[in-house]
């Protein structure tokens, strides 16, 4: 069929998804396969004018290589082709990855290339470019706690559950902070819990805060919890601990052009969280088509 360049996380995913593993599912559905592991740098000096860059990891694993790749004149000349192993696995959802990752490589036959917007930053420390989102506010304390707590789980549906848990926990111990926004020249400032600047629908543990959201359309979705709405996110959280689905509309504005100056010092670009100094402004702006994905239309076989 053609060569994939194989990226892959070793300590993510269980013995079903190990090198070898891998490698044989790719080769038997007739890949040529050239392997590096995510945890060594030689991925990065690897040949990517491949037919496929498999990516088998979690949302960090596959934001890590993205991120790489944006940094490159021809990133979106080779796809991505998306192998989840991780727990949340929210980028892998976007793009209609089957978590069976032999089903998964049978997808990529007969898939679309979807062209992906990208966000570029400026006065964020070692961080230049985002695929997920970004953001202020309680995020990044999650972030932060799940780190720091950082424990073996029974399952990846018990480690989501803890996030959800300790995220409904820290809302109603956070002090909104004053924000200044502007989204394409206009202002929207205000006090908030949370401002996510976001290019795919959902964060952290599967918390959809732009349903709508699409990452190929050219916008952002600004999504704003105000001091007014912490009760509503709060019984989202609420319902998304007792396993229900429907979605929540949140204040959500669309945008090309973001500069922030948050009251706080914590924010995350992606899955990393990044510490600030206070008062610094920060600007966004969108790469239109900056990355490329294989969506299977499929992907349930």
């Amino acid at each position: 069929m053609g060569k994939v360049l194989l990226i892959h996380n070793p300590t993510a995913g269980d013995e079903a998804h190990s090198k070898e593993e891998l490698v044989s599912q790719l080769t038997a559905a007739g890949w040529e396969v050239d392997y590096h592991s995510a945890k060594k740098d030689s991925w990065k000096k690897a040949d990517t004018k491949a037919d496929i860059i498999a990516v088998a990891g979690g949302d960090g694993t596959i934001g890590k290589v993205a991120r790489h790749l944006l940094k490159e004149a021809d990133s979106n000349a080779t796809p991505i082709g998306v192998l989840p192993l991780g727990t949340a696995n929210n980028i892998a959802k976007t793009f209609n990855a089957n978590p069976d990752t032999a089903a998964a490589i049978a997808a990529w036959h007969g898939a679309t290339v979807q062209h992906v917007d990208a966000g570029k930053v400026t006065n964020v420390p070692d961080m230049s470019y985002f695929i997920e989102g970004m953001g202020f506010g309680i995020f990044p304390y999650l972030m932060e706690y799940m780190k720091e707590n950082e424990r073996e789980y029974e399952s990846p549906e018990a480690e989501l559950a803890e996030a959800l848990k300790q995220m409904h926990r820290i809302l109603w111990e956070y002090e909104p902070r004053h924000c200044h926004l502007e989204i394409d020249g206009t202002d929207h400032s205000g006090k908030f819990y949370m401002v996510e600047v976001m290019n795919i629908k959902s964060i952290g543990p599967n918390v959809m805060l732009s349903p709508l959201a699409d990452p190929g359309d050219g916008e952002f979705e600004v999504v704003l919890i105000p001091e007014a709405q912490r009760e509503k996110f709060s019984e989202y959280l609420e319902g998304r601990m007792e396993a229900e689905t429907e979605a929540y509309h949140f204040h959500t504005l669309k945008g090309k052009k973001i500069n922030i100056n948050w009251g706080g010092t914590r924010i995350h670009v992606d899955d990393k969280m990044v510490q600030l100094e206070k008062g610094i402004d920060v600007s966004i702006e969108l790469v239109p088509g900056a990355l490329s994905f294989l969506v299977p239309q499929n992907p349930s076989e």
